[in-house]
């Protein structure tokens, strides 16, 4: 059995997330899901919805085997416990591909690092970023 890890913030769901979810789910038969808790968050806004609140949207998502929120102090913690085979990350997600398999192999995790194949948008006004829907919330919102 071929067990996958996906992460990320997963802030306010939208078809990259699953897009990124089924790409990940189709590298391997178990896929299990690290939501990043708020703290963790310093490469972008923090999260809008709660942490709990993000875990359980992702956990209801047809290609999550299992979702787990991240450690609070050591992002490898969930990582370590999982064993995965593969860690799948997002086409467009920040991590550098040599440092994380460097401090993976750190830790003496061996897996196989992937990244997702990126969405296209079908249309102009598809929102497949958080923060474009929270742009467009906020446009048509503030008057």
């Amino acid at each position: 059995m071929t067990r996958v890890v996906a992460q990320g913030t997963f802030d306010i769901l939208h078809p990259g997330h699953v897009h990124y979810l089924q790409d990940a789910a189709d590298m391997g038969d178990e896929l299990h899901v690290i939501v990043a808790r708020s703290v963790n968050v310093t490469h972008k806004e923090p999260p809008v919805v709660p942490d709990e609140q993000r875990r359980e949207m992702v956990a209801a998502l047809k290609p999550v085997d299992q979702a787990h929120l991240g450690h609070p102090e050591d992002i490898f913690v969930p990582i370590e416990r999982i064993e995965p085979d593969i860690i799948a990350l997002g086409y467009d997600q920040h991590h550098d591909d040599e440092q994380l398999e460097a401090a993976l192999s750190a830790r003496g995790i061996d897996c196989d690092i992937r990244r997702a194949s990126p969405l296209e948008a079908e249309a102009a006004d598809r929102l497949l970023s958080t923060g474009r829907i929270i742009d467009r919330i906020v446009d048509e919102r503030s008057e």
